[in-house]
């Protein structure tokens, strides 16, 4: 049974709870808990951190605490009943908790290791708290402590900072607002001293200035480390002022022993003083700590011989400083004890030593030395502040320590009336003596004793220094040999002071001899009595005493003997007639010094002060001592203040009439010395005094008659220092006066009322008339006005003794009455008496109700006085702090209408002015403290006042001014954030108080100012000033903790929600006035709806409803509502304003009002839109405040640009936009994007001279102006970009108007510019980029990804691993889907986010172009990646039953066309995809493109080898022959044979015949290419790779047998088949200009042009490596040697086709990057031009494309078919076979990477690529076409020449081999042809080597077999070498025998051959007459340095060009 607990409320959990029972309360240790009920063991109830959960707890986790219950029952609250501030402490400690560890992950380390130390702190102050064992000073202590840190770490976390009273948290309904404004100000203060000692309130004005703060040194002495001296030591150590040469302490003195500890062994760890009352002034004097060291022990160190062991003596040994003012600042710094170590030295001459220490401090360093680098005392220093008892409670250890308390010599600054005094310190100064007959001089101890006036010697009566028992007797050292020694050592003399009186000093004089026995002899005396005969101590001076003879015999017994003689000259001279015949007689030549100084405060050296309190001895002398009374010292007149007062008014009682003015003057100066800071503590002792002692019970008469006298003066004198001093001592006057009349009155039972009631009231007339006098022409009178008004108000509480409250109120209100009020009187008369006044209000009397009534009306009026002129704005707002913090206060208790009512009247007005003045001036202080005014003044008004305030406006303008007055200033406090961010209680007060007060006023406003009297200003100020409120950030409860909103709503509720009621209802109060604020106010009231609180938005939603009609009702439309909105919620959203709620509920809100209303179709189309638009912005807010990636961003900013035109057609947004994006694209370094984006904007100018306003960050100018100036900087980023071709067009445009308007230089630079675009196309290397389709599905995406699929384009030499990895950098919560596959709804619906990415292929829309022969690749490059709107995906599947024998039966190609939205590039990389088609491409098609692209690829990399483009290394060509005929005989195409040409097949589809044809001439043409490629490998090929090619040509062998028998009549094919066979078979087909398509340079998809191993290194080393450079035919030379009949052998063999004996294979060239000796060169003159002639289909580059995909060992890829196809090329792993494995090594050795375009050539190293067009003169050969060639430069790329002859891209194209859709390039056939003589050479430098074949004859040899297997040593024979390119021969040569084919190229690894010197002669001739250019060195092979020089000769003057 669940009962309501009694007792039990309240708790903390001390164990974890996991709330693992059915209904259980989850809680953390730590938590508290409120119980409701209990039952069996388990509690029920909430924890104060979720208190709307509820559930069930075990009681016994539950630690109990005792609680106050209020209003018990169901909604009862619990308070802990435990000190206030340890509830704060551990409510903040748990609010710390979270935002430190924050710290941590955020980096602030230091912070959040301070934070760790603090919180620890607090964790050990609190327990202390709540053991319950601290006194109550420690508890005060201990609460200090804590505050102090958590008000530290509050402002360090950025949290609130907490006003406190005495370390307690304040309720803010307790006090005023000014109170409250001055405690914030004060724990601010407090924070960043880090040390409140008290509560460090501003004092009030009637608060004395702070006590000055003593100082004290703490000295403990760690040991003292010397290892020469072997005694006992006695070390002193004293402070000394170098400045004035005297020391300023007593001396501390530690004992030590022959071993340096202690002598004592209870003083171990205990050899510690402390050094007191050091004031402020002496922390700056020149201060040093001096340590003497005395030894104890022999007379001299080193000699034994001097006097006997057992005698010892004080010798001195060495002295030791330490500058205070050096070390000053490091002890400041530090709160602990500090170490140092003095060194000590010894004093060369024993006769100075009296000023060693002087002498080391100004480094004489010849009058000492240092006996030893060892020899230092080590001692630790601390600075301690405050006074004796603080220190105690502060360092309690210290005290613990035996701490010897050291003194200042004389009095502290402050002396305190308990502080005894009674100590005369006396110094040893010097002494002569006579030599008495000795041959050397005397060793002198002087013995010292104090005795009574009896003779007997007093006990512990000599102090030789703090830290030692005292003693009776004092030895001094002894000086070695001195008749004049100077001691200079001073000895404390503590006598009591009952025997001061009569006592008297001896020093007795010996001479200490060194002889054997070592006895000390007696040989005089002196003596000196302590006090003189007339009552005086020994004066504080030197005195010198006269020295007797006397011996050992002597005896002292009878003192009187010595007594009665003359101690000094000053005895002397009183008595002069001294008998001679004495016992003791006086050694005139010798002398004795000492000097005193008394600290008494008992005993007085003064005369005159003896005089006075004597006074009755002297009647005739009181006039003339009371006179001198103002010339005794002040410590004097203090230590017998009581005495002295007692006498005075003694002597003003024996005689007033004679000594009554003389008393009172005394009496004033009196008075007045305790007004100095350093007697200031004995006001108490006045106090005291006037309370229990004084009994002058006639004293006033005389007091107040004097004071009369005084004031009446005033307007008389000239002088009035007497009159100012007797002003100044009012206070004390009146308490004598007082006091004087009670004790009359109680002697006499009242006696004499009236008449001294009526002669205090003359004197305030006398006092009004003294004030009233116009002191503007006297200053003397101003100071003494302002002394009476300093004064004044210290009199109130002795009056109030005597008289009532209202009759005291009566006389100050005249007073302060008679001040003149007009401020006139000069600036420091004003701020006497407003000082006056602000204590007047803070006295006792103002507390008084009654005492108010009279007295606020004369304050106020001051005050507003004052006010209206803007003077003394500080002091006027204290007072009026005060005057509120007082009406506070009793309103708590009692009715404070009435004053408050007064105060409204005078001071609501003009304090809402001084506010604007002063808000205008921004003086924040000034403005905070009248703020706070205001508040307070508000907070005190009722509905009564606000009534009576209204009322008593006379017209409707001084209301209306009244009114924007308040709401302007509240305006203001809200603007100008008076109060700092972290006053959260201030703010919030504030907050309550305007919206209280707004309601108040409200009513007024709709009253007066709504329906004929409708005034717009007043109403705008309104609405403006409740929309400000309402987004005040102190309201906005959801970014703060759940506890601190709690507390808030629980105070104040939410006070957004009672101002937007308010809003609401005004707005509706409105009526048809509503139509001024429409579109004004739809921004502040948007503003207001976007504040994340749901009720504000229920309410202040349908406003904008309200409008849209009103708007509607009067134009008809609600345009101005729409556009304004749409404005205002762009900017405000992407403030950070506003989320998914709100978007909800506002469709919600609006959809709902607008449906009731005729135009509601208009109506839901605009909240439609608007609702759309913000799902945009808060997707384009949520990207640019994240840290999101920059395509996000863009993404993000495309899809809100693109609504803003197409949607809401809102051009300004749009062009913002436009801006926007261009600006991220620039940030990113998309040139080319920017340039899209910007022209969007540029298409909407027209070229007209209409004038544009300025916007954005452009200026006002023309249409024409923008227009142009966007389009040079469109033009500008196109050419960034490298997107020439885009740029153009608008070039063309620009020079459209300039040419237009005769702008030539514009027109001549648009040209130029132009000009340069299509010198870049041609020249400059451009990347071509990869696309790459990405799928975003789920939800979590943003809008406007969500489930949707883009292209994206890729960044340079971005790979679709690369891709990949970034697009999961930009998403980190998605996953990569590993599969193509469309996704499922499951995945679209679910809340996570999957990516799907993979690789596709651009498919061009400018087919033309590419098609075109005759355009260079460079051109076409461009155009088959840009503008392209169309992509290709090939997905491999099985279709059918999958035949396991030869699965190429049933592969089909899935192949996916995906259309974009809009054409890449543009305004963004990355489209939306708007339509996919699918489209299967059967097994047949699929293995003729793969065919088709297998034999272009061959072609292409052969073709680099047989122009030895690619020098020296073969591995390429090895591992890509061997990928094919390796697969081949191991399966390879002959799967393919097996596959579709099988009967079955043939028969089951007889539509495929054609298909299959072409397929079989596919195969026949691969063979001849491998053919060729073999012949190529034979003489490249490594000796030690022979056995690889051995096995190639067997395979080969085996590979045409098998089609042999496929294909019978292959082997009555030549390699190159008859012209008339089908085009696909056509391997040379004659006369066909060179496809462009085939020039394709190789920038993209290869490192260099040169292979396709240098990126496929990473993935795959397959056979298609050299398609993925391209289909790369470049013209290049065949080269002839000296025997062209053995070549032409060779070739017979390679191509045995009896027709065409003498046609070659001539393919491209490329440049390879091995550093090889020479490039491939035409011998001589015997070569002639040859023409390359290839075509390429349109698609060929997406076959090869698709190709290169498959290959890539990515699981996308992996089962396509050309991986299938050539299984031996590269394994299922994806590693290559051994052998490919070996020669990639090697490969890969001779690869560059491919150069970047942007890297200098400096940092390339690697090739530039070089263009010129050339045209040969020839008849009916065609054109040569523009050659290329990849060579390296050694500085930089060398740009091809403008003035090339003609572009070569004219000329005819006779044949065309093979159809454009054939996509197979064919090899060139080419023909010699015959001329008899060769006509002079007209090609240059310009025109590239080549060869041109003769197609006239057909030669028809037998047919011969093919041998590939040739002897090295004949392909040796054949070759002759050539060392460089020759000058190729004109059109026209012929060569000399038309059968002999042309030379092979030389094999990279053979020496080279003598026979060619003629050869390079002429070569070198030709090319030594042009200058040479700088050229990097490389190693050259053995006998290639000419060949080396011709080359770079000839490559030099290419770069000429």
């Amino acid at each position: 049974m669940w009962t309501p607990t009694e007792e039990e409320k309240y708790g903390v959990v001390i164990c974890s709870f996991r709330g693992s029972v059915p209904q259980g309360l989850v809680l953390e240790i730590g938590e508290t808990v409120q119980i409701l009920e209990k039952c069996e063991g388990w509690y029920r109830g909430v924890s104060t951190k979720k208190p709307n959960v509820k559930g069930i707890f075990p009681a016994n986790y539950i630690h109990l605490k005792k609680a106050i219950v209020s209003n018990r029952g169901q909604y009862e609250t619990v308070v802990p009943l435990e000190d206030s501030i340890v509830t704060e402490v551990t409510a903040t400690l748990q609010e710390w908790a979270s935002l430190w560890k924050q710290l941590y992950v955020k980096h602030k380390v230091d912070l959040f290791y301070k934070l760790r130390h603090v919180m620890n702190e607090l964790i050990d102050l609190r327990r202390q708290l709540l053991s319950g064992h601290l006194t109550q000073d420690q508890v005060r202590e201990v609460k200090r402590h804590i505050t102090v840190r958590l008000d530290w770490g509050n402002e360090h976390l950025g949290l609130d900072l907490v006003p406190r009273k005495d370390f307690e948290v304040v309720d803010s309904d307790q006090i005023s607002v000014s109170d409250l404004y001055k405690m914030h100000l004060s724990s601010r203060q407090s924070v960043q001293q880090s040390t409140s000692q008290v509560d460090t309130m501003r004092p009030r004005h009637g608060e004395t200035c702070r006590m000055p703060v003593p100082h004290h040194f703490f000295l403990s002495l760690k040991s003292f480390t010397y290892n020469t001296i072997g005694e006992d030591t006695d070390v002193f150590f004293s402070l000394y002022d170098m400045r004035e040469g005297k020391q300023i302490s007593e001396r501390f003195l530690v004992r030590l022993n022959k071993n340096g500890g202690p002598r004592n062994p209870e003083k171990i760890e205990r050899m510690c003083a402390l050094f007191t009352d050091l004031s402020s002034k002496d922390m700056k004097r020149d201060l040093y700590i001096v340590a003497h060291v005395i030894r104890i022990g022999r007379m001299l160190l080193n000699d034994s011989k001097k006097g006997p062991p057992h005698l010892h003596y004080r010798r001195p040994y060495g002295c030791a400083v330490l500058s205070i003012l050096d070390v000053l600042q490091s002890l400041t710094e530090v709160k602990e004890e500090k170490d140092f170590v003095l060194k000590v030295y010894t004093c060369n001459n024993e006769s100075e030593w009296s000023q060693i220490h002087e002498n080391i401090i100004r480094k004489s360093s010849a009058k000492y030395s240092a006996p030893s680098a060892s020899h230092g005392l080590i001692i630790s220093l601390q600075l301690l502040r405050g006074d004796m008892e603080q220190i105690r409670r502060e360092n309690p250890m210290i005290f613990n320590r035996g701490l010897a308390i050291t003194r200042k010599l004389g009095f502290p600054d402050v002396i305190m009336p308990g502080d005894i005094r009674n100590d005369l310190y006396l110094t040893l100064e010097k002494g002569d003596f006579e030599r008495g007959g000795k041959s050397v001089q005397k060793n002198i101890e002087v013995t010292m004793y104090v005795l009574y006036a009896d003779g007997e010697i007093l006990k512990d009566c000599i102090s030789l220094g703090s830290g030692e028992p005292n003693r009776s007797s004092y030895h001094s050292f002894v000086l070695y040999h001195s008749n004049s020694p100077r001691w200079g050592e001073i000895i404390k003399l503590p006598i009591p002071i009952d025997r001061f009186r009569g006592s008297h000093l001896r020093f007795e004089f010996r001479h200490c001899s060194t002889k054997d026995k070592g006895e000390k002899k007696l040989f005089g005396f002196a003596f000196s009595t302590l006090m003189r005969d007339d009552g005086t101590t020994l004066s504080d001076d030197i005195h010198e005493l006269y020295v007797y003879k006397c011996d050992e015999n002597s005896t002292f017994n009878n003192h009187a003997l010595y007594l009665g003689l003359p101690c000094c000259k000053e005895d002397y001279n009183g008595c002069p007639n001294i008998p001679s015949s004495l016992i003791f007689q006086r050694s005139t030549k010798e002398s004795f010094f000492i000097s005193t100084q008394l600290s008494s405060t008992k005993l007085t050296q003064n005369v005159d002060l003896l005089a006075l309190l004597k006074w009755k001895a002297f009647p005739d002398r009181i006039m003339d001592v009371l006179g001198r009374l103002r010339h005794v010292s002040g410590e004097e007149i203090v230590k017998f203040l009581q005495d002295i007062l007692d006498t005075l008014f003694v002597i003003l009682d024996d005689n007033t009439e004679k000594y009554g003015l003389l008393v009172f003057q005394s009496l004033v100066f009196i008075i007045n010395l305790l007004r100095d800071i350093k007697y200031f503590h004995f006001r108490p002792v006045m106090d005291t005094y006037i309370q229990k002692h004084f009994a002058g019970a006639l004293a006033y008469k005389e007091l107040i008659r004097c004071l009369k006298w005084y004031m009446d003066c005033s307007a008389e004198l000239i002088r009035q220092d007497h009159i100012q001093e007797a002003m100044r001592a009012l206070e004390y006057l009146f308490k004598f006066i007082v006091q004087s009349r009670i004790l009359y009155s109680r002697a006499t039972c009242g006696m004499e009322e009236e008449q001294f009631r009526s002669s205090i009231q003359e004197l305030f007339q006398s006092i009004r008339f003294v004030l009233s006098l116009d002191s503007r022409n006297s200053e003397t009178l101003l100071f003494t006005q302002a002394a009476l008004l300093n004064s004044f108000p210290t009199i109130f509480d002795e009056l109030l003794q005597m008289f009532t409250v209202q009759e005291v109120a009566e006389f100050v209100r005249g007073t302060l009455g008679s001040m003149p009020s007009t401020v006139h009187i000069g600036q420091s008369m004003d701020v006497v008496k407003l000082q006056s006044i602000a204590r007047t209000v803070d006295s006792r009397l103002f507390s008084f109700s009654e005492s108010r009534r009279i007295l606020l009306p004369v304050v106020l009026h001051h005050i507003h006085l004052h006010l209206r002129q803007q003077k003394e704005l500080l002091i006027c707002s204290g007072i009026l702090g005060s005057i509120f913090s007082i009406v506070k206060t009793s309103s708590l208790e009692a009715d404070v209408m009435e004053e408050v009512e007064m105060m409204v009247e005078s001071l609501l007005d003009v304090l809402l002015q001084t506010l604007l003045t002063i808000m205008s001036k921004s003086h924040a202080q000034e403005a905070g403290e009248y703020v706070s005014c205001l508040l307070s003044l508000l907070r005190q008004m009722c509905d009564t006042h606000f009534q009576h305030l209204l009322d008593n406006f006379q017209s409707k303008d001084e209301l209306k001014e009244f009114l924007l007055k308040i709401f302007c200033v509240f305006r203001n406090l809200m603007k100008m954030s008076v109060f700092p961010r972290d006053w959260m209680v201030m703010r919030l007060l504030t907050s309550n108080i305007i919206v209280t007060t707004v309601q108040y006023l409200s009513s007024a406003l709709h009253k007066n100012f709504t329906e004929t009297d409708f005034d717009f200003k007043v109403w705008n100020s309104y609405f403006s000033l409740a929309v400000l409120f309402i987004n005040q950030p102190s309201l906005q409860l959801e970014i703060i903790t759940s506890a601190k909103r709690k507390k808030i709503l629980d105070k104040y509720g939410d006070m957004r929600v009672m101002m937007a009621y308010e809003l609401f209802s005004m707005w509706q109060n409105l009526g048809e006035h509503k139509i001024h604020f429409i579109p004004g106010m739809i921004g502040p009231f948007l503003g207001v709806t976007l504040v994340p609180q749901p009720e504000v938005r229920n309410i202040m939603i349908p406003i904008f409803h309200d409008m849209m009609d009103w708007e509607q009702r009067k134009n008809g439309n609600f345009k101005q509502v729409e556009a304004e909105l749409i404005d205002k919620l762009d900017s405000m959203v992407s403030e950070g304003k506003g989320d998914e709620s709100y978007r909800e509920l506002f469709s919600l809100l609006l959809l709902e009002k607008v449906e009731q209303e005729t135009w509601r179709e208009t109506g839901i189309s605009f909240v439609t839109s608007v609702t759309r638009l913000m799902e945009r912005l808060l997707d384009y807010r949520d990207c640019m405040k994240g840290e999101e990636t920059e395509n996000k961003k863009i993404g993000c900013t495309v899809n809100l640009m693109n609504f803003y035109k197409s949607e809401i057609n809102k051009e300004e947004m749009y062009i913002r936009y436009i801006h926007k994006l261009c600006d991220m694209h620039l940030q990113a370094e998309n040139y080319t994007e920017a340039a899209f984006t910007l022209l969007l904007y540029c298409e909407l100018l027209q070229w007209e001279d209409r004038p544009l306003r300025e916007f954005l960050h452009y200026p006002s100018q023309t249409e024409w102006q923008r227009k142009e100036g966007l389009c040079r900087k469109i033009i500008h980023y196109f050419n960034k970009g490298k997107s020439w071709e885009f740029g153009i067009p608008l070039c063309r445009e620009l020079a459209c108007q300039y040419e237009s308007l005769y702008d030539y230089q514009s027109l001549s630079w648009i040209r130029k510019m132009e000009a340069s675009y299509y010198d870049n196309i041609m020249e400059q290397q451009r990347l071509e980029p990869e696309f790459f389709r990405v799928g975003f599905y789920g939800r979590k995406f943003p809008f406007f990804l969500r489930n949707k699929e883009y292209v994206c384009r890729g960044h340079d030499y971005e790979r679709l691993e690369a891709f990949q990895q970034r697009m999961l950098s930009e998403f980190p919560q998605a996953v990569a889907m590993q599969h193509p596959n469309h996704p499922d709804d499951a995945i679209l619906q679910c809340d996570a986010q999957y990516l799907q990415i993979y690789a596709v292929t651009p498919i061009p829309d400018y087919v033309d172009v590419l098609q075109m022969d005759r355009v260079p690749d460079r051109v076409k490059s461009f155009y088959r990646v840009n503008n392209v709107r169309k992509f290709r995906y090939d997905r491999p599947f099985h279709k059918g039953p999958k035949d396991k024998e030869n699965e190429f039966k049933s592969l089909w190609i899935e192949r996916t066309t995906l259309t974009l939205t809009h054409s890449l590039p543009g305004i963004s990389r990355w489209f939306e995809v708007e339509r996919r088609e699918l489209v299967e491409v059967s097994p047949l098609e699929n293995a003729i493109q793969v065919v088709e692209n297998k034999n272009q690829e061959l072609r292409s990399l052969i073709s680099q080898y047989q122009h030895k483009q690619v020098h020296g290394n073969i591995n390429l060509l090895s591992m890509c022959l061997n990928g094919v005929i390796d697969a081949a005989v191991n399966g390879g195409i002959a799967r393919y044979q097996e596959a579709f040409f099988d009967k079955d097949y043939i028969n089951k589809h007889p539509g495929d015949a054609e298909k299959i044809t072409q397929l079989k001439e596919l195969m026949q043409e691969q063979v001849h290419v491998l053919g060729v490629g073999l012949a190529v490998h034979e003489k490249f090929v490594h000796p030690e790779m022979r056995p690889l090619h051995k096995k190639l040509i067997d395979q080969f062998q085996m590979m045409r047998a098998s089609l042999y028998h496929e294909f019978p009549g292959l082997d009555k094919l030549s390699p190159a088949c008859s012209g008339t066979s089908t085009p696909r078979g056509n391997v040379l087909a004659s006369h066909s200009p060179m496809s462009p398509e085939s020039i394709k340079m190789t920038h993209r998809h290869s490192p260099m042009n040169l292979m396709g191993t240098g990126r496929h290194s990473s993935s795959s080393l397959s056979s298609h490596a050299s398609s993925e450079a391209g289909n790369m035919v470049m013209l290049g030379d065949g080269s002839m040697g000296d025997a062209p009949e053995d070549l032409y052998h060779h070739m017979q063999l390679a191509y045995p086709n009896p027709r065409y004996q003498g046609s070659v294979t001539n393919v491209s060239v490329l440049s390879s990057s091995q550093a090889s000796p020479s490039s491939s060169s035409l011998s001589s003159t015997h070569s002639a031009p040859s023409q390359m002639i290839t075509s390429a289909p349109s698609s060929a580059r997406d076959k090869y494309r698709h190709a290169r995909e498959m290959m890539l060992l990515l699981p996308t890829y992996r089962d396509r078919p050309s991986s299938a196809m050539y299984p031996a090329a590269i394994l299922e792993n994806g590693q290559p076979p051994n052998f490919q494995r070996a020669l990639f090594q090697q490969v890969v050795g001779a690869c560059k990477p491919c150069s970047d375009p942007n890297l200098s050539v400096a940092e390339k190293g690697h090739y530039s690529l070089h263009f010129d067009a050339f045209h040969h003169p020839l008849g009916d050969t065609p054109p040569a076409l523009p050659a290329r060639t990849l060579r390296k430069s050694p500085l930089h790329p060398i740009p091809a020449s403008p003035t090339s002859p003609q572009s070569g891209l004219d000329g005819s194209n006779s044949t065309l081999s093979g159809s454009a859709s054939s996509g197979v390039s064919s090899l060139s056939e080419s023909n010699f042809g015959h001329s008899s003589e060769a006509p002079p050479r007209t090609d240059t430098m310009d025109s590239m080597p080549s060869q041109a074949w003769n197609a006239d004859e057909d030669l028809e040899p037998p047919y011969l077999p093919v041998h590939y297997s040739l002897s090295e040593s004949a392909v040796l024979d054949s070759i002759k070498a050539q060392p460089c390119r020759s000058h190729s021969a004109p059109g026209c040569v012929i060569p000399q025998d038309p059968m002999d084919p042309p030379a092979l190229p030389p094999k990279p690894y053979h020496p080279r051959l003598p026979a060619l010197e003629h050869d390079e002669g002429v070569l070198l001739r030709e090319e030594t007459e042009r200058p040479r250019g700088l050229h990097r060195k490389a190693p050259l092979p053995p006998g290639s340095a000419k060949e080396e020089q011709a080359r770079m000769a000839w490559e030099h003057g290419r770069g000429e060009q």
